[in-house]
């Protein structure tokens, strides 16, 4: 009489989950619209894309509304925005029917960030204007910094000890400090930090920001500023380069 094995299944373990959703913040470019005259965008756009090729390449933007009051063609829009290698993500600050046009395209609608005022009532005391967040942790990268390589400081400043080549990306929630030559592209307060700035041993950077407020080296008085040790700074919503002398 033979005996009978009897074998059990395997133990199938726990199916893990397809995906997950989270809550991020992200920085993002504003595409302020002031017409919806494709013509005239589109010349805009390829005036501002020459200032700085590359620089906007894939760069999610979102589309402001709040100065236009004129019905968009966001299926035509969306359309010229990824020919120059821009991803529109969505929309704010749009009335009701350009709200519904943007809808229609697949644009999401994006909170509104600035108040309504309410009619007829007493303007309301303003709460005082509250700090900048401050930020703690500094990035020290002591490498040269080679093309098509980037550093990101997301809470605070970057140090780079040496050299950021042309074609590299720096970017900094605070300030920028290169102890070498810059000669790619350096961005400071990256958050919106109106008072970050941007030193550097040595100038010659390709495009320099702070704030979202970029330039592009090629004035006459730019070039008088290079290969010198300088800062670069907001004033008055104007982007200063100054000696550190």
């Amino acid at each position: 009489m033979s005996a009978t094995t009897t074998t059990n299944p395997p133990e199938q373990s726990p199916q893990r989950a397809a995906f997950e959703l989270k809550g991020s913040l992200f920085t993002l470019t504003i595409f302020y619209l002031q017409s919806s005259d494709l013509a005239v965008i589109t010349q805009h756009l390829r005036d501002k894309i020459a200032q700085a090729p590359g620089f906007f390449c894939h760069a999610p933007v979102v589309i402001d509304l709040n100065d236009l009051h004129d019905p968009v063609d966001f299926t035509a829009l969306v359309a010229l925005l990824r020919q120059y290698q821009l991803i529109p993500v969505g929309i704010r600050h749009g009335s009701e029917a350009q709200s519904t046009a943007a809808l229609a395209a697949g644009l999401p609608l994006l909170p509104k960030q600035r108040a309504v005022k309410r009619p007829d009532t007493a303007p309301e005391p303003q709460a005082p204007e509250k700090p900048l967040r401050k930020y703690t942790r500094t990035r020290v990268y002591s490498k040269p910094v080679r093309s098509g390589q980037q550093l990101y400081a997301p809470d605070g400043d970057l140090i780079i000890i040496g050299t950021v080549s042309g074609g590299a990306e720096v970017l900094a929630a605070g300030h920028v400090h290169v102890y070498g030559s810059l000669r790619g592209r350096a961005l400071a307060g990256v958050h919106g930090d109106n008072h970050a700035r941007i030193f550097c041993s040595s100038l010659e950077a390709e495009l320099v920001s702070v704030a979202g407020n970029y330039r592009i080296l090629e004035k006459p008085s730019d070039i008088a500023k290079l290969h010198q040790p300088v800062q670069i700074y907001l004033e008055s919503e104007r982007l200063m380069i100054r000696p550190l002398t």
